[in-house]
């Protein structure tokens, strides 16, 4: 269900392979959201969302670096956006919650709309604008 499409290239290779990895991690979560028989989900959930963490962190450094690396104008724009996207990974971790997330499957729900809604619209509208070498400047 969740795959890295066509659409989604930005014609920069790592960092096309690493939005694949990201697609995989969402569909990885959505297959655990309709594992029927795994009734208590909450480690799968704490481990797919530090994963997901320290994935994202690595991907957004390597896609940073490049960035300036170029002299690309919209750096800043898109380091207050992957800020964003790991402050609302930080405010989700686990950790220390128990009553609140009753509803595994309400958690992984919130997890996938906000990763795959973040991914599409960050990959479609903010990286394909990232220019694949210095002459596109």
């Amino acid at each position: 269900m969740y795959e890295m499409k066509d659409e989604y290239l930005t014609g920069i290779e790592f960092i096309d392979n690493e939005h694949r990895r990201l697609f995989e991690i969402a569909e990885e979560t959505y297959q655990l959201k309709n594992a029927e028989f795994i009734p208590d989900k909450y480690d799968q959930i704490n481990d797919l969302l530090n994963e997901l963490k320290e994935y994202t962190i690595m991907h957004f450094s390597h896609e940073e670096e490049y960035m300036q690396s170029i002299g690309y104008k919209k750096l800043f724009t898109q380091k207050t956006q992957h800020q964003a996207f790991i402050n609302w990974l930080e405010e989700h971790e686990l950790e220390g919650i128990d009553e609140e997330y009753e509803d595994q499957d309400a958690v992984i729900d919130n997890i996938l709309k906000y990763l795959t809604d973040w991914l599409v619209n960050h990959i479609l509208y903010t990286d394909k604008q990232i220019p694949a070498s210095e002459s596109n400047s």
